[in-house]
This record gives structure tokens, C-alpha cells and sequence, in this order.
């Protein structure tokens, strides 16, 4: 039975951002972490008009690591340390916030000329008391550098931590285990149930856990310690998160996450007043602070 194995299932929250849908499973009212995984968003998949794209202005974020991760299409990424990186299928971005960055997301002009497609997902993570404040920084890590593994019909791209041995050369800035797994028809693999918290979703297709199916854009938070079984009788898409649970729980408000409330306060009023450093060629426009934001915890 499911409930041997799993301990929570969380529903998405969809939202329809005009021409594309994201589901968004963290945080929930239920539960705001798994691991240091706090947010946790589908981008599509879609497929765009001819000369459209997506156009996230620049907007700041605290104290947390921000992962994207595509299944297809393109992204470019800037931010304030002057980054400018175009993301593709399989590559991984991490942006790690720290003490403030800002940035944006945009669908790049050679996707735009034909109908772009979006299609992939973007989560954020705390990061530990002592790296809250850390200097912000950027790096690209391309899908050839990470290491592909499996066996039986799944094939998993280790996207961050380590799996069954193999380990992604991504900074973790926490322990942190983050997977991109393949599941071809007939395939099956085990979960790996060496983190203290995880948590499988079902990105596209089918795919069952210890033989009950799946529903897609849910995240199904498992048991610590249980052992399940991955398998898809027509192919499937799931990702694999989760690491070291926190001992301090972290409170989201918009695009600021902190231990301290006080700490999203200082960022809100810094964020007014223009105290953030803005995006080399792309600070023409920005995101304004929200006075009810769509991303928030419930400590």
C-alpha cells in the first residue's frame, strides 16, 4: 500500500501566467521543506506563439540557492553579478542568492522567432544558518558534466548530491540529493532512501511507486527510511529530491527566504528603496514588491 511508503502528498497550486501554467507543489500549507528543497515549481510544458516568449523582469532574492533545470526550451538568464547564460536541456543554473542578487528570466530572441517551448522546473533552497549571508555567486554546470546512471529501463541525471554512487560536481551547499529520472517503458528502479527526507513527482507520463500509480504534478513526500520501487509500464518523467532535514525552519515570503523575519522585512524595504545592486543591460524594468505575494510559508 502507498501509505507504507509514503508520508504526504502534496497538491499543486496552478498558475496560469498567460500563455503557459506553472504547478507549484512547495511550499504548502501542509509542509514547507523537504530537505532544503522549499519551493518547488512545473514551468509548462507549452509551447509559446510565433514571436512570444516568457519575460520574467528583474526581481531579488535572499538567502536561499535557486536551481533550474529544463526538459526542453531555453532560458536566459542575467543577473546582478553581471551573468549573462543561456540554459538548455539537461544543463543545470544555480544561483545562490546569499545576501541579496537580482536577476531575470527570458525567453531567448532565436526561440522567440519560431514559437519557443517551455518546459522544466525550477525549485529553491534554503541555505544553512551559516551561509545565509554568504556572497552571492552563479554557476553553469552543462549536461554533459553530469553524470547519467542506471539500469533496468531508468536512466537518472544526478542534477545535485550524490545517487548510487555517482555524484554531480553542482555545489551543495547543504546535503541535498536532486535527480532527473528517466523511466523508458517496462523500466523500474529502486529509491535511493540514504537522505533524511524525499520526495518523488511525477513530471510527465506514468510511472508507479511499489506498483500504485502516480499522480502527475504532485509531490509524494516518503517515509524516512522506506524502501519503493520506481516502475512505468508506457515511459515516465520523474524527479528525486530532497537531503539533511533543518534543524530551523525557513519562512518564504515572496522571493525571500530567511530563518530570521525580520531579516524578509530588511529585504522588502531594501528591495523598495532600490538598495539592491540591478542587472547590468537589463534594469530598465523590474518586478514590483507584491502586497500579497503568491509564494509564501506557514510557520
Amino acid at each position: 500500500m502507498l501509505d507504507d511508503v509514503v508520508e504526504q502528498v502534496l497538491e499543486p497550486v496552478t498558475h496560469d501566467l498567460g500563455g503557459f501554467k506553472v504547478h507549484r507543489v512547495l511550499p504548502a500549507r501542509a509542509r514547507t521543506m523537504v530537505g532544503p528543497f522549499l519551493f518547488f515549481d512545473q514551468m509548462g510544458p507549452a509551447t509559446l506563439a510565433s514571436g512570444q516568449g516568457i519575460d520574467v523582469r528583474p526581481h531579488p532574492h535572499i538567502n536561499l540557492a535557486t536551481v533550474t533545470y529544463l526538459f526542453d526550451g531555453a532560458i536566459d538568464h542575467r543577473d546582478s553579478l553581471g551573468t549573462k547564460q543561456r540554459i538548455e536541456p539537461g544543463a543545470v543554473n544555480l544561483m545562490t542568492a546569499g545576501r541579496g542578487i537580482v536577476h531575470s528570466e527570458r525567453s531567448p530572441g532565436d526561440e522567440r522567432s519560431h514559437g519557443p517551448v517551455l518546459s522544466g522546473i525550477q525549485t529553491w533552497l534554503a541555505l544553512p544558518d551559516a551561509l545565509e549571508e554568504t556572497d552571492p555567486a552563479f554557476e553553469h554546470i552543462p549536461a554533459a558534466a553530469l553524470p547519467v546512471i542506471g539500469a533496468d529501463g531508468a536512466a537518472a541525471r544526478v542534477v545535485m548530491g550524490s545517487l548510487w554512487g555517482a555524484a554531480a560536481p553542482t555545489t551543495a551547499h547543504a546535503g541535498a540529493v536532486y535527480a532527473a529520472i528517466a523511466l523508458a517503458p517496462g523500466g523500474r528502479t529502486p529509491i535511493d532512501d540514504s537522505a533524511d527526507e524525499r520526495a518523488v513527482y511525477l513530471a510527465a507520463g506514468e510511472a508507479t511507486l511499489d506498483g500504485v500509480p502516480l499522480a502527475a504534478q504532485r509531490l509524494y513526500v516518503l517515509r524516512p527510511g522506506a524502501v519503493a520501487t520506481l516502475a512505468s509500464a508506457t515511459g515516465g518523467r520523474v524527479m528525486l529530491c530532497g537531503g539533511d532535514a533543518f534543524a530551523r525552519p525557513r519562512h518564504v515570503w515572496w522571493n525571500f527566504v530567511s530563518s530570521r523575519p525580520d531579516r524578509i522585512e530588511q529585504a522588502k524595504r531594501d528591495w523598495r528603496s532600490g538598495a539592491f545592486t540591478p542587472v547590468p543591460d537589463d534594469a530598465a524594468e523590474f518586478i514590483p514588491l507584491p502586497d500579497r505575494p503568491l509564494t509564501v510559508s506557514y510557520p
